[in-house]
């Protein structure tokens, strides 16, 4: 199974720039590169942050852009969302009992497993008991191999100001997936805005820039600094499923740089 992986689009209301860049015409871009290039994807999956406000006119915008997309789309909410308003665009997501815009679906011999790590009102991530209980009983009830797909990352990465506000309380998360970690063989988030991978507690992570504007690169600021922002180019990811291997390609979609042959 091939899948794309999407993150941060940050819609606004009006369909306007943000930070100096416009987030509806960066998805759109997205989206028609990779229908043209990658028409074999079975699913697009968006990890959060899909509006900047929660406003309905972002949830209207990202509705339509979405709607030329000939396979299924699996969105989750990141701290800019509100999920009352994800439901009221999109009635047809799936929810825990509790509300809780979460899910699982088969992606060819894995269980994808959806989280929502929102809590209104702040930035950082929560995953309380309620959603614990959730994840561990989809946990417990398959034997197979599982893709976890969240907003917030339950670790540090080492910018000081995300990790402010990434997930707080990891206990109930953490209590979750006790015992069944060998079977995560990726996570997938969003929310930092920067193309990065390795492996926590032996389980292999993953993110990507947002298609519209990125989280600098600074290791050494301190927490209290500040968010740096940068214009860099916008990123979606193929991820390509088979039983021996998790394949992940970064494709640069706005890089309109000439190709040549290296022969010679």
């Amino acid at each position: 199974m091939k899948f794309i992986h999407l993150t941060d689009t940050h819609l606004i209301e009006g369909g306007g720039d943000l930070y100096g860049s416009n987030p509806n015409q960066r998805l759109r871009q997205a989206v028609a590169h990779f229908m043209v290039h990658q028409p074999d994807a079975e699913a697009l999956v968006i990890t959060g942050d899909l509006t900047h406000y929660g406003e309905a006119d972002a949830y209207k915008q990202l509705r339509e852009i979405l709607s030329v997309v000939n396979k299924p789309v699996y969105l989750i909410p990141g701290n800019h969302d509100r999920r009352d308003v994800i439901k009221d665009y999109f009635p047809s997501i799936e929810c825990d009992e509790n509300g809780f815009i979460q899910y699982t679906k088969d992606f060819g011999d894995y269980l994808a497993i959806f989280l929502d790590t929102n809590e209104p009102g702040v930035s950082w991530g929560v995953f309380c008991e309620q959603r614990s209980t959730w994840l561990r009983k989809q946990l417990a009830d398959s034997t197979k191999p599982v893709l976890l797909f969240m907003h917030h990352p339950f670790f540090p990465i080492g910018i000081h100001s995300m990790d402010a506000i990434s997930l707080r309380e990891t206990a109930p998360f953490l209590d979750a997936i006790k015992g069944f970690e060998s079977r995560i063989q990726q996570v997938f988030f969003g929310h930092i805005h920067r193309p990065i991978t390795g492996s926590y507690r032996k389980m292999p992570f993953f993110t990507l820039k947002g298609t519209n504007h990125q989280v600098a690169l600074d290791l050494h600021a301190e927490a209290d600094a500040g968010i740096p922002g940068r214009l860099e180019a916008p990123q979606y990811a193929i991820v390509c499923l088979s039983q021996e291997q998790i394949l992940i390609h970064v494709e640069d979609y706005l890089d309109e740089s000439p190709r040549f042959s290296l022969k010679g």
